[in-house]
């Protein structure tokens, strides 16, 4: 399908999704979100896609929201770029309604229950909105060297894209405060330090490591015990008990113990050569996944 502000490519299992409004330096909007909810659900879908990578097109990553509409950016009633609520029994909008629901956020957590590995290549300035989906949401995070985040919009506005909850579980509480209170810019030696993201490379050095990174997944990682795991991990940060990881880690390894890729892994690790999975997430995702949707959680 043709998109208007995103590229999707994929070659040898890997897809690439670029934010593709260079004149704007990627900036996000409304279509921006609809196309990349699109675009994860069109790769969960697609056997063919191994691991994911979202880089920008251009000299930056994301510079954030699209500002042109001036103050009236995040206000629907005076014009700006998002839907608006419908109204209440009192006249007030209806903060229930799903018009309500911050644009950011929805990719932040289309990402999150993505069943495939996604790395964040951001090739440039990070800003805002964008930042946050882009960095909450994904697994890995790797950077140029040059790079520049800021969360401007927490100190403006107020904390979104679900940062309340991806970022102090990925950098602390305090590191958490203090990058949303002072809305700085930060280079990406801080957000190394401060573990927002996993790695820094010079320019002409960031795609490749992420190609590595995702053929390394692509190659090594049957594809069902990845989407599993990637939920497991996550979904963890929030339960009570480790006795919670105890009962989906014991329905996991039950029902992929006679899965034909644990023979075959089992199989090449003792032949000593690379595996050759076969089972797909399309067809092959074990009765209880999602086990989270019993408990509510989305």
């Amino acid at each position: 399908m043709a998109y208007e502000t995103i590229l999707y490519e994929v070659s040898d299992d890997i897809l690439t999704i670029t934010l593709n409004r260079p004149e704007r330096l990627n900036a996000f909007t409304l279509v921006m979100q609809r196309e990349l909810i699109e675009a994860f659900d069109r790769a969960d879908a697609d056997d063919a896609v191994r691991a994911s990578i979202v880089t920008g097109a251009g000299r930056a990553f994301c510079a954030g929201a699209d500002l042109s509409a001036g103050g009236a950016t995040f206000d629907p009633a005076a014009g700006g770029d998002w839907p608006t609520p419908r109204a209440g029994p009192d006249g007030a909008p209806d903060l229930s309604d799903e018009a309500a629901r911050d644009g950011g956020g929805q990719v932040a957590l289309r990402i999150f229950s993505s069943l495939k590995p996604v790395i964040a290549a951001v090739n440039g300035p990070a800003a805002g909105r964008r930042h946050d989906a882009a960095a909450y949401g994904r697994p890995h995070r790797i950077t140029e060297r040059a790079l520049r985040l800021c969360l401007r919009p927490a100190g403006r506005l107020v904390p979104e894209a679900c940062s309340n909850w991806f970022l102090p579980r990925i950098v602390g509480i305090s590191k958490a405060l203090e990058w949303s209170f002072t809305g700085r810019v930060f280079p990406a030696e801080e957000a190394l330090a401060g573990r927002l993201v996993s790695a820094v490379y010079p320019p002409d050095e960031l795609m490749p490591a992420a190609r590595r990174l995702a053929r390394e997944i692509a190659d090594n990682a049957a594809p069902v015990s990845v989407a599993i795991a990637r939920q497991m991990m996550w979904r963890m940060l929030g339960a009570d008990d480790p006795i919670e990881a105890h009962k989906v880690d014991s329905r996991a390894m039950f029902a992929r113990g006679a899965a034909a890729d644990v023979q075959e892994g089992v199989s090449a690790f003792l032949e000593k050569r690379t595996p050759h999975f076969s089972d797909r997430v399309s067809r092959d995702m074990p009765a209880f996944f999602p086990w989270w949707r019993e408990r509510r959680y989305e």
